[in-house]
């Protein structure tokens, strides 16, 4: 019987296949380990298998998360971006997945200017933003729907936020879908001049990286079948 740590090095090793095997360059394609309802346990032994950032979808578990790995690691903040919550939230957030409004950006980046300098009286590195893209059409989805990105990535730059790129999760059911979707989200980075594009998840990876995904977004293809979420 394999031990935690061998069966989620042997998913990772499994992944970064995938990953090749669909064209992709490993020092482009990051794999952002999503740790929904997981524990420190698991995202110990992700590290130890050689991933340094993860991704995570609700609050509070992402700020007791944190302590497991400090700075050693970055983190994505995924889930809906609720205001009252970017305070807590800044101190340990990295880029933030889930932008799909000004206001949401222009308060993350206010409390980023608040945080604390570092010790040499610098302030912190700007957060990065992602916009997300709502390519579903389904409803209740989060981002914004693909015509108003431009809109959205124009004011988040007026607010002085620092956009990387987008961020959209596929329509489910038939891989000939995502892959347009991807394609789709894709070109628009293009034309906008961002470099960063998360697209693709467990299922749905090999579409991804091949429409041009900079970062892959996997749970279950890293950690096995998710457990009930647990409360930290």
């Amino acid at each position: 019987m394999t031990s935690l740590a061998e069966d989620i090095a042997a998913r990772a090793s499994a992944v970064r296949e995938r990953i090749e095997r669909a064209g992709g360059d490993l020092e482009v394609v990051r794999i952002i380990a999503v740790t929904k309802t997981f524990g420190p346990a698991e995202i110990a032994a992700a590290f130890e298998a050689g991933l340094t950032e993860f991704g995570e979808n609700y609050a509070d578990e992402l700020v007791a998360k944190w302590a497991t790995l400090g700075r050693s690691a970055k983190w994505h903040f995924l889930g809906a971006v609720q205001r009252n919550k970017i305070g807590r939230l800044a101190p340990y957030v990295d880029c933030w997945q889930s932008v799909a409004r000004v206001v949401e950006g222009a308060a993350i980046e206010r409390h980023r200017s608040e945080l604390p300098c570092a010790p040499d009286g610098r302030a912190g590195p700007p957060a990065s933003l992602l916009v997300e893209v709502e390519t579903t059409g389904l409803a209740g989805r989060g981002g914004c729907p693909p015509e108003q990105v431009p809109g959205v990535v124009a004011g988040l730059r007026a607010a002085g936020c620092h956009v990387d790129g987008l961020m959209t999760v596929a329509p489910p059911g038939d891989s000939r879908h995502a892959r347009a979707a991807f394609d789709a989200v894709a070109g628009l980075a293009a034309e906008l001049g961002l470099g960063e594009l998360s697209m693709g998840m467990s299922e749905d990876l090999e579409q991804a990286v091949a429409a041009g995904a900079t970062m892959v977004r996997l749970g279950t293809a890293l950690f096995g079948p998710r457990p009930q979420r647990r409360r930290l």
